[in-house]
């Protein structure tokens, strides 16, 4: 459908909505003495467009799951986009000289605090990447014809991730996607790569597959015929080079260096009254958002209470890897709940999430091997409660897209990341591709949950709760097939640890999970041949740990506690043990880790070199056990 222009009014009063979008991006900046007027001027035409013409809102509702929605990747714009929700009604105006103040859920950069906002964006690069998650659930989950808009600056082009995520939405088609790049020449430092050479970035985004408009950033009509023409364009995004200065509009300020991130001091005034002189009214004029009735509804899922559609069901002693249930669980979830959805990047032959592919295909989203757009995808897909979200890889390779997890932490996600292929129990294929940080790099999120299941029934359990479990939840599933130890109507929670070998007699304390927890099982059996006892505890979770189960068994055990793990030192299961112990008395804890870099070999060579087999675990028991007994 051909665009058709507006009349005058209309378009002066959106340029009119610009200026006053600066003139509070201004304001609230000079109030907080700190933030970015100059690179919200840039893109208040774009703002004023969206929110008065163009995007579908709900005042009432802005998370409504059926409204448009805008991701503002240049976070550090968020004054311009808190003008904007409070210039179309959602809160009073004079809120916006709360800016950055610790009371205020008006925060510096922007995070779901607030309740028009899906993600925290600010760590510049990641906002194509949730964005194309949030179009892959309208597209082809919720059938809706609601849109995501993304403003991305020009200086955060130059990340690599951007270019993952556009790949990866021309892959998808997602022509319910609309990219805003904000060329404005300037970065924080000084000019960018490209500055405003339009050309190259034309080039590049049609050769990553996009629909392709260039144009003035700062004329209005322009943005209406592109916006308008994204909206019918069919099977691919949309990509809009819109050339914009810094500090459009502000006197010996637009287009000039070293004004990044500094209010205009005692400039503001004079710039303030130059915007007001802009402003052209026009009587009895005014414009609103756009009814929501336009957008067809989105369907009513229930993500609550999600369950396994059988229990597990093998046989004790049956070697499966876990890497193999977390597959069949994901099938069996699905089974009960088709709001589960699982994403891979190219290696779900080897975490066999395949399993869901091959049964669920419309389930799976292939995200190819790009981790940082995995990640970023996962937690679009997450938003607005509309689906249940796994993403898997390497346990190694997640360590790519760490800030993509930690800004999805400070969003408060609940997608789930399972890492298979992990510790020297992988065997040879060699250190690069086994995760020795990943219990580390988890441990660390803020609000995070660390399953690490030793068998198939614990895995298939450890994947049903995830499902049911506030904020980012990471499943540590390894390669080896490992014996089947549970029964399958085990009970299993987060935080809840399990014992798996104890008497009255035990002596020690040994802590171990998956392959380390075998071997101290058969450490503890070759114990006993000498007349020594240990206890075994398998704690399931890593985050939240069991500090009671450790305690009350560490005590029984003489305060004497061995823990064994396939994991670096740092930060993995036993500094989590020992932090757990830090203010209690009376403990001796000896820690086996992996001591350096690894190197190729099968499974077991591995784990007896690096010092986490049974032979090593026996050993160190003995030693701790015989000398403690010295003391006394």
């Amino acid at each position: 459908m051909a665009y058709l222009s507006l009349k005058d009014e209309t378009i002066q009063e959106l340029q009119n909505i610009a200026h006053r979008l600066r003139i509070h991006a201004i304001t609230s900046t000079q109030a907080s003495k700190s933030g970015h007027p100059t690179s919200c001027s840039s893109i208040a035409e774009i703002m004023s467009v969206l929110f008065f013409y163009t995007m579908r809102l709900n005042l009432q509702s802005p998370r409504d799951p059926a409204s448009d929605r805008l991701i503002l990747s240049k976070g550090h714009a968020a004054p311009i986009l808190y003008a904007a929700w409070a210039e179309v009604g959602l809160f009073p105006v004079e809120n916006l000289l709360n800016l950055r103040r610790f009371d205020s859920d008006l925060e510096g950069h922007p995070t779901p605090r607030l309740n028009f906002i899906d993600v925290a964006t600010g760590s510049l690069g990641q906002g194509v990447a949730v964005a194309a998650g949030m179009a892959y659930v309208g597209k082809y989950f919720d059938k809706s014809n609601y849109r995501i808009y993304v403003v991305v600056g020009d200086g955060e082009s130059a990340e690599g991730s951007v270019w993952e995520s556009l790949h990866f939405a021309a892959h998808h088609k997602l022509d319910n996607l609309c990219i805003i790049f904000d060329v404005n020449r300037l970065g924080q430092s000084g000019p960018t790569s490209l500055g405003h050479q339009t050309d190259i970035y034309r080039q590049r985004l049609e050769g990553f597959g996009c629909n392709v408009y260039v144009i003035n950033g700062h004329d209005v009509e322009d943005l209406l015929e592109a916006f308008h023409e994204a909206a019918y364009t069919k099977k691919k995004p949309t990509a809009i080079i819109a050339k914009t200065f810094k500090g459009k509009h502000f006197p010996n300020i637009e287009d000039m260096e070293c004004w990044h991130g500094r209010p205009l001091g005692d400039k503001a005034e004079d710039v303030i009254k130059h915007l007001q002189d802009l402003i052209v009214e026009a009587d009895g004029h005014e414009l609103t958002i756009k009814n929501l009735s336009i957008i067809a509804p989105v369907p009513n899922v229930d993500i609550t209470n999600v369950k396994l559609s059988t229990p597990p069901d093998y046989k004790i002693g049956d070697a499966i890897a876990t890497r193999m249930a977390y597959g069949s669980a994901l099938v069996k979830l699905v089974e009960y709940n088709a709001c589960v959805i699982a994403l891979d990047g190219d290696s779900s032959n080897s975490t066999f999430s395949e399993k869901l592919k091959k049964a669920f295909p419309n389930n799976f989203i292939e995200c190819f091997t790009a981790e940082q757009n995995l990640v970023g995808a996962a937690i679009g897909a997450a938003c607005r409660d509309r689906t249940i979200v796994f993403a898997s890889t390497f346990a190694a390779f997640f360590t790519r897209a760490f800030d993509q997890l930690r800004m999805g932490a400070i969003s408060g996600t609940n997608a789930n990341f399972a890492g298979s292929h992990c510790g020297v129990s992988i065997g040879e294929d060699g250190p690069s591709q086994m995760g020795l940080e990943d219990i580390a790099l988890f441990r660390a999120l803020p609000g995070s949950t660390v399953f690490y299941p030793t068998d198939a029934v614990s895995c298939e359990r450890a994947v049903e709760l995830a499902a049911n479990t506030k904020g980012i939840c990471f499943i540590r599933t390894s390669r080896p097939n490992t014996a089947v130890i549970y029964d399958n109507d085990e009970t299993f929670a987060v935080g809840k640890a399990h014992i798996l070998k104890q008497s009255s007699e035990d002596q020690i304390l040994l802590i171990g999970a998956c392959v380390t927890l075998l071997e101290c099982l058969r450490a503890a059996t070759g114990l006993e041949k000498i007349g020594m006892h240990a206890r075994v505890l398998d704690p399931f979770t890593i985050k939240p740990l069991d500090r009671e189960s450790i305690l009350e068994n560490g005590y029984a055990c003489y305060g004497l506690i061995l823990v064994v793990e396939d994991h670096y030192q740092q930060g993995g299961l036993g500094e989590a043990v020992l932090s757990a112990l830090a203010d209690r008395r009376g403990f001796i804890v000896k820690h086996l880790f992996i001591p350096s870099v690894p190197r190729s070999g099968d499974a077991y060579t591995l784990l007896d070199r690096f010092g986490i087999s049974a032979r090593h675990i026996f050993k160190a028991a003995k030693e701790i056990i015989e000398t403690d007994s010295t003391v006394f």
